[in-house]
C-alpha cells in the first residue's frame, strides 16, 4: 500500500511539473532483468530533453522486502526526484539491485548495467551521465567514481560510508556490545549472533524490542549518556534524539548482522565484526568497560571479502561532491575525514568537493540542499550554472534554494 500511495504521488507530482515548466510530462518505462533487478526509468518529452542523464543508486533496503526500486527514496520533503530532474530536461534512471540488504557489489553492478546496457536496449543514448547515490548508494556511487570513468562523467554520494566500511561494521557492533554492557538482557542473542525472533519484532509495528530499549534508556539516563559519550555518537540538546540514536544505530546491528554474514561468505556465514583489541572511553568507569565488555574477533575471510570489494581507494577518476549531515548517528560524519585523507594519498583531493551540512539525522537533508549538490557537480564538470533552472523549478521556495546553493558554492544570482 505504500509503494501504491508513493507511486501516486510521484504522478500527482508530475502534473504539478506540467503547470510551471516546458517539460510538461515524465515518460516512465520499467522492466525487469534476469538477475532479478528491477529498473525505471523517467524521461521529458523528447522536444526538452537536454541529452544528459541522471542514475540513483538507492540506500539500504531491509532483507527480506520484495525486490524493487524504492519509490520512498526518490521523494525528498515532497520534492520528486524524477520528475524535478525531468522538467530540468534530464533524463532520470533507477535500478533495485538484485538482492536487500547488504547489496554494495550487487548495486555497483546492476546500477553499471542499467547505464551501459539497460538504456542501451532502450535506444536511450545519453551524451553526459551522472550518478548519485545515499546511504549505501552513497557507497556504490563512490566506488564507481574511482572505478568506471567509461560509463559516468560526475558523481555525486550523501551519507555513505565511503571512508572505511570496516569501520563502520565496527561502529554497529560497538553500539550493540556497548549498549547490552549498560543494558544486560534487554536485547536477546549477541552482537554477531541475532535470534530471528528479535528480527522480525523489531521490524513489526508496535515492536516490543524497541519499547523495552526506550523504557530501559529512560530508567537509566546516566547508563544513556556514558552509551552516548563512549560511542561519540551524534545527538542534540533535544533528550529524545538519544533514543533515537540509540534506536536507529542498533537498528542496523539487529536487522543487517545476519544477513551481511551470509553475504560476505557465500558458501558458509563469516563474521566481520572485530573488538578483541579495542579500547573504550567516556564511561564513568572506562577500566571496568574494557575489562568486562564482550569481545569478538572477526573471521580472517571476512575481513578479506569487506577489504577485496567494500573499500574505496580515494582514487577518483571523475569530479565528485559528497554531502553528509554533520551529526548523522547511523552513518557518522567521520566517514567524510576519513575519505578526504584517501584522496590526499591518491593525489585526487582536487577531484572532490564535500559538503558539511548542519543537521542532525542520517541523510537529513532538504530537497534544495540535494539538488544544490546536483547543480555543483554539473557546475564542475561542464561549466554550466544550474541554478536558475533550479529557482524556477522550485519556484515558491526560491529563499530557502537560494540558501542552499550559497553553502554549496553556487554563483550568486
Amino acid at each position: 500500500m505504500k509503494r501504491v500511495l508513493l507511486t501516486k504521488s510521484l504522478l500527482v507530482w508530475v502534473s504539478a511539473a506540467a503547470a510551471w515548466g516546458a517539460c510538461q510530462q515524465s515518460n516512465l518505462t520499467q522492466g525487469n532483468r534476469s538477475d532479478g533487478a528491477q529498473y525505471m526509468i523517467w524521461m521529458p518529452e523528447t522536444s526538452c530533453w537536454n541529452g544528459d542523464m541522471v542514475i540513483f543508486a538507492h540506500g539500504y533496503v531491509a532483507p527480506g522486502q520484495p525486490i524493487a526500486v524504492p519509490l520512498d527514496q526518490l521523494v525528498i520533503d515532497g520534492v520528486s526526484l524524477p520528475a524535478t530532474f525531468n522538467e530540468l530536461g534530464y533524463g532520470f534512471a533507477a535500478s533495485s539491485y538484485s538482492k536487500n540488504g547488504l547489496a554494495i557489489v550487487q548495486g555497483f553492478d546492476d546500477t553499471e548495467d542499467l547505464a551501459q546496457n539497460v538504456l542501451k536496449d532502450l535506444k536511450i543514448y545519453p551524451h553526459r551521465t551522472y550518478l548519485i547515490g545515499a546511504s549505501e548508494g552513497g557507497l556504490v556511487t563512490v566506488l564507481s567514481a574511482e572505478q568506471l570513468p567509461h560509463v559516468y562523467n560526475g558523481a555525486g554520494a550523501a551519507c555513505g560510508p565511503i571512508g572505511s566500511f570496516q569501520d563502520q561494521i565496527n561502529y554497529f557492533g560497538d553500539f550493540r556490545v556497548i549498549f547490552d554492557y549498560f543494558f544486560p538482557g534487554v536485547l536477546p542473542g549477541t552482537p554477531i549472533d541475532i535470534p530471528p525472533n528479535l528480527i522480525t519484532d523489531w521490524t513489526s509495528n508496535n515492536s516490543q524490542s524497541i519499547q523495552m530499549v526506550t523504557a530501559a534508556l529512560a530508567a537509566h539516563p546516566s547508563a544513556a549518556a556514558q552509551l552516548i559519550s563512549v560511542m561519540k555518537a551524534a545527538v542534540t540538546s533535544d533528550p529524545a534524539t538519544v533514543a533515537e540514536t540509540v534506536i536507529d544505530a542498533l537498528w542496523y546491528n539487529v536487522v543487517a548482522t545476519n544477513d551481511a554474514q551470509a553475504t560476505l561468505g557465500p558458501v558458509k556465514p563469516v563474521q566481520p565484526y572485530d573488538n578483541h583489541n579495542r579500547i573504550y572511553t567516556g564511561s564513568a568507569n572506562d577500566f571496568l568497560l574494557n575489562l568486562k565488555v564482550e569481545r569478538f574477533t572477526a573471521d580472517p575471510a571476512a575481513l578479506a571479502a569487506v577489504a577485496a570489494s567494500y573499500e574505496t581507494s580515494g582514487k577518483l577518476s571523475m569530479n565528485l561532491v559528497t554531502l553528509h549531515t554533520t551529526l548523522d548517528p547511523v552513518v557518522p560524519y567521520w566517514q567524510e575525514p576519513l575519505y578526504t585523507a584517501k584522496t590526499l594519498l591518491a593525489g585526487t583531493a582536487f577531484e572532490r568537493v564535500n559538503l558539511p551540512v548542519t543537521a542532525y539525522g542520517h541523510c537529513a537533508f532538504t530537497a534544495f540542499d540535494l539538488l544544490g549538490a546536483f547543480a555543483l557537480i554539473v557546475l564542475r564538470d561542464t561549466g554550466r550554472d544550474l541554478s536558475p533552472d533550479l529557482r524556477t523549478a522550485l519556484r515558491g521556495s526560491d529563499a530557502a534554494f537560494t540558501a542552499a546553493a550559497r553553502r554549496m558554492g553556487l554563483p550568486p544570482q
